[in-house]
């Protein structure tokens, strides 16, 4: 029987809790799950949610969920499209600080966030972070990227390493250590991950990745344990003792993350990195321990980046 996951998800939390309160726009949460999520965060003090969406649709779930929300600000749209360029407004604007995924399909979300004109888009390649609460690995295990990116380009898997790095160091993790994944540890023509792997560590000892250790090409089992990348010869201070696991694409890490939730019996929460702001990125099967998990990742984003703002004088 699979053991219970340890709370290392709700010492996250804790950490968030101690935070100024920050603004939360909300797009389209019109199911129960949203709602309770909005609420249970609301009730632990660090997030104001505001609610952007269809006001029937907002409050027929609230009624469902059984949740007040009679204190939250609602900003009334006609549908989901609408729901996300307004909440999306609201955080280039300045309004909220993180944006939150709703009832709405993630497409219909980051369509809006990519504009252009409109949209929060920076220099950085936007991509997602899965936070793994596993009991069977003694730290949180991050996992990049299984939601965004299809098929990152070698510098595109640079951003998304990056981002990864900056979201660990954000929960705690001074000097995370990075698993760059493919199905073999060694360099080969045949597979171009693993020049891509190899690629990216390069980069790293030339300072075009900084913050974090990197090592790769790296199976997946060499990435996680000690025994196994002993058996294997694989030395280093990555190998068996990953923070980090950056997947060849999105296919291999949309399956490893789930794999590892639905037979691993872990929890995650998700983010999206590279924008403007933090987008807390859940999924309707999401627990609402998880979108909590996930609003608390960005408010220790908004944190760090506050912390590391330059003093202007």
């Amino acid at each position: 029987m699979t053991k219970a996951p340890p709370a290392r998800l709700d010492e996250l939390i804790a950490k968030a809790r101690q935070l100024p309160k920050l603004t939360a726009a909300i797009a389209h949460p019109c199911d129960p799950a949203s709602i309770e999520g909005a609420v249970e965060v609301a009730g632990l003090g660090f997030i104001e949610p505001v609610l952007s969406g269809p006001e029937a649709k907002i409050r027929a779930a609230a009624k469902e969920a059984k949740a007040d929300i009679s204190a939250f600000r609602l900003v009334a749209t006609p549908h989901s499209h609408a729901s996300a360029a307004q909440a999306v407004a609201m955080v280039r604007s300045g309004e909220a600080d993180i944006l939150v995924k709703g009832s709405l399909h993630t497409d219909e979300l980051m369509s809006e966030v990519v504009e252009a004109e409109t949209g929060l888009r920076t220099d950085r390649r936007i991509s997602h972070v899965f936070v793994i609460d596993l009991a069977a690995y003694p730290r949180l295990l991050l996992i990049t990227d299984a939601a965004v990116n299809i098929a990152p380009t070698l510098e595109e898997k640079r951003d998304i390493v990056q981002n990864a790095i900056d979201l660990a160091q954000a929960i705690g993790v001074a000097r995370p250590k990075v698993a760059i994944l493919s199905a073999v540890e060694t360099v080969t023509s045949k597979l171009k991950s693993t020049i891509e792997a190899a690629a990216l560590c390069k980069m790293c000892d030339r300072g075009q990745i900084t913050g974090g250790e990197l090592e790769g090409p790296l199976a997946f089992d060499n990435a996680i344990s000690l025994e196994a990348a002993k058996d294997k010869h694989i030395g280093g201070d990555v190998a068996g003792q990953a923070d980090i696991l950056v997947v060849p694409d999105i296919e291999s890490g949309n399956m490893l993350a789930k794999q590892l939730t639905f037979l691993a019996g872990a929890e995650s929460a998700g983010i999206v990195l590279g924008a403007r702001a933090p987008i807390a990125l859940t999924s309707r099967a999401d627990s609402v321990e998880a979108r909590v998990a996930s609003f608390a990742l960005a408010a220790l984003l908004v944190d760090k980046r506050r912390r590391e703002k330059p003093v202007a004088g």
